[in-house]
């Protein structure tokens, strides 16, 4: 692989000055016509392309932002990315992605990475790890370097900044109380995200439903599920010793597998067990039957949270004063063969 080519060795190539090189790859006529043309030649020849990120210290602007993601896998998750990436893309900008795999130190490597001038700003969904350590302190040094910032999702109060959130205690509730109203009065829970904001509010979100209706919350129905914890062995566990006519997963892969134990456990769904979960994705749409889902509407919160960080980088550049801000995204029911409407 040949090396990239800079402006300095095609200036010695020519015996001139890295100016004049620039000018000439820029068709400036303050360089004669016939030099121009042969360092234009030479530069396409040996595959010269200028380095963005040189050009961006140099202005202090790159028009590249950067996302930090949990988990690039779950399908809500890759519907953020194509709403920020559709904004970025119609204003000039370039994404670059890292996933920190719910990891507090890749989460850390990958904002310091960010701060060091990579980007003009960056939009980050915390980390599980990050949670539930509560450590914030990598995120506190963006203003200082003059980087924007904004968090998405899975945010902490921790942190002044802009946010973009779903009104996911709402959303649980929403789902829960669509059960009730459907004759399901044995409702479980299965979460794998009980240490993340969103996975607290939406088991508050449960809770409060069931004390809407005057219910009993049995802590045995929520299913916390750690990395190290069998969901199968656990979910058996409670349809052995409770009786269960409905359950909410939290997240989309463990609504995906609740869903298979349930079919191996010879459960018809919904008849037996109604399902609902959250992440209106593909997934849920291409099972036997098909899930009723909580639809988060992923691409529009990239696009509220890019939206966000474009406003906040143009107030910086004028110095103006702009408040944080958070806007609260609405959630819906996808209403599929998963559930049985009264």
């Amino acid at each position: 692989m040949n090396k990239r080519i800079t402006l300095k060795e095609i200036a010695q190539e020519f015996n001139v000055s890295i100016a004049t090189v620039s000018k000439a790859l820029k068709d400036s006529h303050d360089i004669g016509r016939a030099t121009r043309e042969k360092i234009q030649k030479y530069a396409n020849d040996k595959g010269y392309q200028p380095n963005i990120y040189a050009l961006g210290l140099k202005n202090n602007k790159t028009k590249t932002i950067g996302l930090i993601l949990p988990n690039i896998l779950n399908r809500y998750f890759a519907k953020v990315f194509s709403g920020v990436e559709k904004i970025a893309n119609q204003l000039g900008f370039h994404v670059i992605i890292s996933i920190s795999h719910d990891s507090y130190e890749k989460e850390v490597e990958a904002t310091h990475f960010f701060l060091k001038g990579t980007v003009d700003g960056f939009i980050v969904s915390l980390a599980e790890e990050t949670q539930k350590l509560q450590k914030y302190d990598h995120f506190k040094d963006a203003k200082k370097y003059g980087v924007g910032m904004v968090m998405m999702d899975r945010v902490t109060d921790e942190v002044l900044c802009d946010k973009v959130i779903v009104d996911d205690m709402e959303a649980a509730q929403k789902a829960t109380n669509f059960f009730i109203e459907n004759d399901r009065k044995h409702i479980a829970l299965i979460s794998i995200i009980s240490h993340t904001s969103v996975g607290k509010l939406r088991i508050q979100g449960y809770k409060n439903a069931l004390k809407e209706h005057e219910m009993l919350i049995d802590e045995n129905l929520i299913l916390r599920v750690g990395k190290h914890d069998d969901l199968e062995t656990l979910l058996k566990i409670v349809l052995g010793s409770r009786k269960v006519d409905a359950i909410l997963c939290l997240e989309e892969t463990a609504a995906i597998e609740t869903l298979a134990i349930l079919k191996k456990q010879k459960y018809q769904v919904p008849k037996d067990i109604s399902m609902i979960g959250f992440t209106n994705g593909e997934l849920a749409q291409n099972v036997t039957p098909k899930i009723t889902t909580v639809s988060q509407h992923g691409v529009y919160m990239g696009e509220q949270a890019m939206q966000f960080l474009i406003e906040r980088l143009e107030a910086m550049d004028k110095e103006l004063t702009l408040h944080p801000r958070t806007k609260t995204v609405k959630t819906s029911i996808m209403e599929r063969e998963s559930t049985i409407k009264r």
